[in-house]
């Protein structure tokens, strides 16, 4: 799947960017860069996957050290390939993804390791180009329900930024700098949401719902709080903060008047962050992509549209239908696990777990 998207990327790089309207000066610069970029998907996948596997055996202290070394690796070869050092000249934009390239072959290199140390698993040569379809068969029953809500998110995202590119350079990047705090700030609820997941996947195998309930209760209790509160830290400082990415004045008062506005927006992603990985734990995963991509197309897209470009209210509107969609889609998830609508599935996956485990069993007495 890595490699596919990588020859998507690479042969249409110019197309997707022209789509999103980027701007002259943007696209000389983004090209490049997305091209040698495309070639880090590869790696992520690997990655992406290995690490879930550490997850789900509750390793996540050694994938959390592995993602630490990888982009701390990262920030070190931007320094002299971004920069320039020594015979090396400064690469700018391509010298970050060439650093991003080169740590996501440690990081794959590094979960090899961690397999065979902590998982007593080592892939042999067939393992990376065969297909075991009847093992993939109950991953991909829950994992491509949850890529088409991705796929559908970011697809969503990707026309609302071709609208703020219409806006104008100032507003693009105000729209950039605001991503990468509210990416800050949602770690927490998707650090919880992840660990939901994990739990709850564990206690659906062993027929325990009521605690898995409890849980995701107590889980939702706590995301909310503390997601809530570092956004209302993030927007309280960004006078401070904002000015050290960038000295735009117009940028800086129109990202702050944006983290204002994420303070109302972080609550309803911490419903979809921590409910909608519960769903798919339990098997529930078709609902959350029934549910969420309409409000997806219609409320984040159409929107966005509607409020930032059509009556004019620019970022600010773009951000009011983001938090719309977070919110319409976050009470939707939230109705269907206190409705207890994943009972059904949860009972079922667990049908499954044990009659996997009973011809495990058989099969190891033979």
């Amino acid at each position: 799947m890595g490699v596919i998207t990588a020859i998507g990327v690479v042969v249409s790089a110019k197309p997707l960017l022209q789509a999103m309207n980027a701007p002259a000066e943007v696209l000389s610069l983004a090209l490049p860069y997305l091209r040698i970029l495309a070639l880090a998907l590869v790696l992520d996948a690997l990655n992406a996957a290995m690490s879930a596997v550490m997850r789900a055996h509750l390793r996540t202290r050694d994938t959390l050290l592995n993602m630490l070394v990888m982009h701390g690796l990262h920030l070190l070869l931007c320094w002299p390939l971004m920069g320039g050092a020594g015979p090396l000249p400064p690469l700018g934009l391509q010298g970050f993804a060439i650093a991003m390239l080169l740590s996501r072959s440690f990081g794959v290199a590094f979960h090899l390791y961690l397999w065979r140390l902590r998982l007593e698993l080592a892939p042999t040569r067939s393992d990376w180009w065969s297909m075991p379809w009847k093992r993939l068969a109950p991953v991909l029953h829950i994992g491509l329900p949850g890529a088409a809500e991705n796929a559908a998110y970011r697809l969503s995202l990707m026309f609302t930024i071709a609208l703020v590119a219409h806006m104008g350079a100032a507003e693009l990047a105000t729209h950039a700098y605001t991503m990468q705090f509210i990416n800050f700030i949602l770690l927490s609820g998707l650090a919880i949401g992840f660990a939901s997941e994990i739990l709850v996947g564990h206690m659906v195998g062993a027929a325990a719902l009521h605690d898995a309930h409890q849980l995701v209760r107590k889980s939702l209790g706590w995301g909310l709080v503390v997601s809530t509160s570092l956004a209302l830290l993030v927007a309280l400082t960004a006078r401070w903060t904002l000015p050290l990415f960038t000295s735009n004045p117009h940028v800086i008062a129109t990202a702050q008047t944006l983290l204002w506005i994420t303070v109302l927006l972080e609550p309803g992603r911490t419903f979809n962050m921590i409910v909608i990985n519960a769903l798919r734990a339990t098997g529930d995963a078709r609902f959350p992509v029934a549910a969420g991509v309409l409000s997806m197309i219609f409320v984040m897209a159409g929107g966005a549209w509607l409020l930032g470009l059509h009556w004019g209210f620019g970022l600010a509107g773009v951000w009011f239908a983001y938090a719309a969609d977070e919110w319409l889609r976050g009470l939707i998830m939230a109705a269907r696990w206190y409705r207890l609508g994943w009972v059904p599935h949860a009972r079922e996956t667990h049908r499954r777990v044990n009659a996997k485990r009973r011809q495990l069993q058989a099969a190891s007495r033979t």
